[in-house]
């Protein structure tokens, strides 16, 4: 829309510079001529300087490509640990009361099958604890901790990854920004006196960039890995929810 509006002024300035040609000496003649060539070459330098986001990147120099490569492990650990993390967080509501009743008529085998149906981390948490019945209370407790803490374990995978990308996505933005002032300088030195803005535009091109780059891809791992966090902990609290319940039911008196 603004190349638009450029292109219609510059039309119009030149019809009315061409106008005046028509009515001036030979002298005036030549430098509206002039006026009427640098005006309608306004477009095609406005055009000339449009820039596609690849190019750009591609001014950002190799830290690009260890960036873009967090990026893409930034995305896939995500997507990966956020469906098994969502499968995880599945609940039903009468699971819990089908193992108190096949646990009230002694049927052990049952509640076992029942858990491995169910195939979550909170089904194998009770059936861990439904195997160490007849042993001493806390023996159960401890196996079903440790059952516990490997489910969380088992979540956690790809974590840390995330949350290294976090902190080393920026510090490689600020690696090219060095690079790029680096580039920078060594042109204008190299230039001397006669150095003009075209001597370092590209050091300062790659130092811009990849510090944008960068803080982009550590603020995406940075949330996602807050996020991921957060959906583990939840399942962590429903199975210590579940860990309570079913050591109440085994300390419930006989009927």
């Amino acid at each position: 829309m603004l190349l638009l509006q450029i292109t219609d002024t510059a039309a119009a300035v030149a019809a009315a510079v061409a106008d005046t040609i028509l009515a001036a000496t030979p002298a005036q003649a030549d430098t509206a001529a002039i006026l009427v060539d640098e005006t309608a070459a306004v477009p095609e330098a406005a055009a000339v300087s449009s820039m596609s986001l690849w190019d750009l990147c591609i001014q950002g120099g190799w830290t690009m490509i260890p960036l873009a490569i967090l990026l893409l492990l930034t995305i896939y650990i995500f997507t990966e640990r956020f469906i098994v993390i969502s499968r995880a967080s599945r609940s039903d509501s009468s699971f819990m009361k089908r193992i108190k009743g096949y646990i009230h008529e002694g049927e052990l085998e049952s509640a076992i099958n029942l858990c491995k149906q169910a195939a979550t981390p909170q089904a194998r948490l009770i059936a861990k604890g439904i195997s160490r019945i007849g042993r001493p209370m806390n023996d159960v407790l401890v196996a079903i901790e440790n059952t516990g803490n490997l489910e969380v374990a088992n979540l956690s995978k790809g974590l840390p990854w995330l949350a290294t990308t976090a902190a080393a996505a920026p510090m490689l933005g600020f690696l090219g920004t060095v690079i790029g002032m680096v580039q920078a300088f060594y042109a204008i030195a190299q230039a001397g006196s006669s150095a003009t803005i075209d001597s370092f535009a590209g050091g300062i091109y790659s130092a811009l960039v990849t510090t944008v780059a960068g803080l982009i891809v550590g603020v995406i791992a940075l949330f996602a890995y807050n996020f991921l966090v957060t959906r583990v902990n939840k399942v962590m609290n429903r199975l210590e929810a579940a860990t309570m319940e079913f050591m109440d039911l085994l300390n419930e008196p006989a009927a």
